[in-house]
């Protein structure tokens, strides 16, 4: 490395760490203001609430991460133009490729962050959190003595189009792991109908246990009951839908981290269960944004060290409503690929495919 890289790089790294910590900070108040109150209502102490805090904050950054690379390159490209220090190193006989390497070895580095923390750092912080949220939920409401309503999910509707199973569950409880009115229909001519008043899931040996409950049997000719038999306690091998996996199917897909969105990919095809395509949207939009700090730095350079005639200030300017105008178009192709009218690897790929033709077409355009 020169001793201009070394100085770039120094100069560079302190601006993004001022704007990481003040960014972060501000997000904390937001994670105050939101969930401050809540925690408070299910009578969590001080101690609980620093370490829920400080297990949340982690999936912030892969928000904070592209916004504050962004502001850093153009805060320290924009002030060495301001001072023609990029003018005299490039009358010195060094290109802008030269000049700049050593922010391009960084942001390899950076996509290599932003990949660990999508697939280590922010599930992990996502997943947590909410548990240890819904941990002090539930014990607030045990303190209360209301068991029967503890971690309960109403109306859990399950369709398994590969085994061509529908499930239907009235209540199930996250903490005692039961299920409660629980219906499983064969799908196509309806062959098998099993209703039983609570079931419980054995994931070591992945199968179902019913209990209280009646077997019915139907012709597939006309649809005729023909046998139904009662029973007190049933296992039943092939029914090995993970409930942990319909839960997730129903929740939004923002609100999933990148193993649950994984899982949810992995396990059904888009051919299957057309309802998955929005999670693979999002699963795809993850991996899409380990690129990142590439488009970002691309972005930066062609404006930020514009011509000595170009105010910095214009340069910025356009940088930043193009920074945007990326967003925008990954909201708009997330949403087209959510809809299916795209395929979601493409919906999540395009925006990243389209910023750097235009990086290409801007480089290009550089003396």
């Amino acid at each position: 490395m020169t001793l201009f890289d070394r100085y770039l790089l120094r100069e560079w790294l302190k601006i993004l760490g001022l704007l990481l910590c003040a960014t972060m900070g501000l997000l904390v108040m937001q994670a105050l203001y939101d969930n401050f109150r809540d925690l408070i209502e299910v009578g969590a102490g001080m101690g609980e609430m620093l370490a829920y805090y400080a297990v949340l904050m982690p999936s912030y950054l892969s928000v904070v991460l592209p916004i504050a690379l962004l502001l850093s390159l153009l805060f320290v490209l924009g002030k060495l133009h301001r001072h023609n220090e990029i003018t005299a190193i490039r009358a010195a006989g060094l290109n802008i490729f030269s000049t700049t390497r050593a922010l391009w070895g960084a942001s390899l580095v950076f996509c290599g962050v932003s990949l660990f923390l999508n697939a280590r750092v922010v599930p992990w912080s996502v997943e947590t959190s909410r548990t240890m949220l819904e941990r002090f939920e539930y014990r607030a409401e045990e303190q209360k003595g209301s068991r029967g309503s503890l971690g309960l999910v109403t109306s859990v509707a399950f369709d398994n189009q590969r085994a061509k199973r529908m499930w239907y569950i009235n209540r199930y409880s996250r903490f005692a792991e039961k299920a409660y009115g629980v219906t499983v229909s064969e799908l196509g001519r309806e062959l098998t109908r099993l209703m039983a008043r609570e079931a419980t899931y054995n994931r070591a040996a992945q199968q179902w246990t019913f209990r209280d409950g009646r077997e019915m049997w139907f012709d597939p000719e006309n649809g005729e009951l023909m046998r139904s038999v009662a029973f007190t306690t049933k296992t039943i091998p092939h029914l090995n839908e993970d409930p942990e996996l319909m839960l997730l199917i129903d929740r939004r897909p923002r609100d999933l981290s990148f193993f649950e969105l994984q899982r949810i990919v992995d396990y059904f095809t888009l051919e299957d269960n057309p309802k998955v395509t929005r999670y693979a949207v999002r699963y795809y939009g993850l991996l899409a944004d380990t690129f990142g700090p590439l488009i970002i730095l691309a972005i930066a350079i062609p404006f930020a060290v514009a011509g000595v005639r170009v105010s910095p200030v214009v340069g910025v300017s356009k940088s930043i409503g193009l920074f945007f105008g990326y967003y925008l178009l990954t909201t708009i192709m997330t949403l087209l690929g959510g809809k299916g009218f795209l395929d979601p690897i493409w919906a999540a790929f395009a925006p990243n495919l389209a910023m750097i033709a235009l990086a290409t077409f801007f480089f290009g355009r550089m003396r």
